[in-house]
């Protein structure tokens, strides 16, 4: 386990639920995808995961997804990644993206 955090520093993550709009591989790579995300109030973003040993792109378009909106942008393979997916992962070979159990409005905060 790792340390404690105080609910301030939670609260500096800003989680939401996204739609995944579009997603392919990244060329060059075999583990990441480019994801295309709505996050409401017709707000884009693109997230590049790794998740191309799991996932095929078009298993993900259209479905909501947990994502961490105001996480410093990276750059992966030449890919400007501006938001995070959140997934729970069991060793090297399992991972489960989270997701809500009902649809819901893209930009609703998760708390």
């Amino acid at each position: 386990m790792s340390s404690e955090i105080s609910i301030d520093d939670f609260k500096k993550v800003k989680m939401v639920v996204g739609t995944i709009v579009s997603a392919e591989k990244v060329k060059g790579s075999e583990k990441l995808l480019k994801l295309q995300v709505s996050l409401g109030g017709n707000v884009v973003k693109q997230s590049v995961a790794g998740l191309g040993s799991f996932y095929a792109p078009d298993q993900l378009v259209g479905k909501q997804y947990v994502f961490v909106t105001n996480i410093k942008p990276a750059v992966l393979m030449g890919q400007v990644s501006e938001v995070m997916v959140l997934a729970a992962v069991e060793g090297k070979d399992r991972v489960a993206l989270i997701c809500p159990d009902n649809k819901i409005a893209d930009g609703s905060p998760v708390t």
